[in-house]
């Protein structure tokens, strides 16, 4: 099987660049990694995976001789930028979420990438994870019945200078990191009627951007929320869970992923239903973050595999994230 000819652009700590590097070099029967280009100046650079690979200029990466794909790792305000130039130059595209924050902008990319038919695949690791596979399954099934709630808790403790180097996004943390959130009601419930935001600023002297998230997403039969909280204690990994609430029976993915060592995860889930009483655990793991995820979009590329999160679709979750986004001082 012929290998992925492939470059990185970014390094950026904001992202998951040097994970998204580390999973490419494990994968070296799938990947051939030609180099890493750093748009992003900062620390992110520093990290010795990068040492691993050939530095390139953003213009050596897209004109690498016979490269098929390209994975936009860089700050997410340059995202877009970048990705548009791969997709003129006709590669496959990985991008991590939430790909920028100009919902304008983001539609205009997918409008290219659209016309030129090119693999395009947002890094949305949960998507991927074994126990969200799992309940979406039983939800396909039938067996909870119609849901009609979802509650995605995605929290976390971040030190003032980080938060401060996602404040430039609009929404700040919601956008972020609640955007996962916004993604898996989505992925289950398709859209929502409309959406309330009520994201706010903690008000911690020095931390300039908002750093607590919520949004309720209304449906006809019921009210989802996602949640995210950027100054709180122990946050990650206890305080990230999702809960699926159906007429016939609950699942809940509790804690969504659990490093359990060497950069693999665990994650759980109990259920429960209707008439049956008690509740059903189940433990999935060890796994890798990443390592489904970048299979999946390899079979892609190769023409095996057709992406099933269509054009459309993330038009559509990038316009719920931005309006879960709107915030107001």
């Amino acid at each position: 099987m012929k290998r992925i000819k492939i470059a990185q652009i970014g390094t950026s700590e904001t992202t998951h660049a040097a994970h998204i590097m580390t999973e490419l070099l494990k994968q070296k029967d799938v990947f051939e990694v030609v180099g890493v280009a750093d748009v992003d100046d900062r620390r992110g650079a520093l990290n010795p995976i990068f040492n691993e690979v050939p530095k390139l200029s953003v213009e050596e990466a897209l004109n690498y001789p016979e490269l098929d794909a390209i994975m936009i790792e860089c700050d997410e305000n340059k995202q877009i930028h970048y990705a548009a130039l791969a997709a003129k130059k006709g590669l496959a595209i990985g991008m991590d979420k939430p790909g920028g924050d100009s919902h304008e902008d983001f539609c205009k990319l997918i409008d290219i990438v659209k016309e030129k038919e090119l693999v395009f695949h947002i890094n949305y690791m949960y998507r991927y994870n074994p126990a969200v596979m799992y309940a979406m399954e039983k939800v396909k099934n039938g067996d909870l019945g119609d849901i009609y709630c979802i509650e995605g808790q995605m929290n976390t403790y971040h030190v003032q200078a980080f938060r401060n180097m996602y404040g430039h996004l609009k929404g700040g943390i919601m956008r972020y990191l609640g955007c996962h959130m916004v993604d898996v009601i989505y992925q289950f419930l398709g859209a929502p009627e409309s959406i309330v935001p009520l994201n706010a600023k903690h008000g911690e002297a020095g931390v300039e951007g908002v750093d607590f998230g919520l949004a309720v997403l209304k449906y006809k039969n019921g009210n989802s929320i996602a949640k995210v909280d950027a100054a709180e204690v122990g946050g990650a990994p206890f305080r990230r869970y999702i809960i699926i609430c159906g007429s016939k029976g609950t699942i809940k993915i509790d804690p969504i992923e659990f490093p359990v060592g060497n950069g693999y995860d665990s994650t759980k889930t109990k259920e429960t239903y209707l008439g049956v009483g008690g509740w059903v655990e189940k433990t999935f793991g060890a796994y890798g973050r990443y390592n489904r995820m970048l299979s999946e979009f390899a079979a892609m590329v190769r023409g095996e595999k057709k992406n099933p999160y269509t054009y459309e679709s993330e038009k559509e979750l990038h316009k719920l994230i931005s309006m879960a986004c709107e915030y107001e001082d």
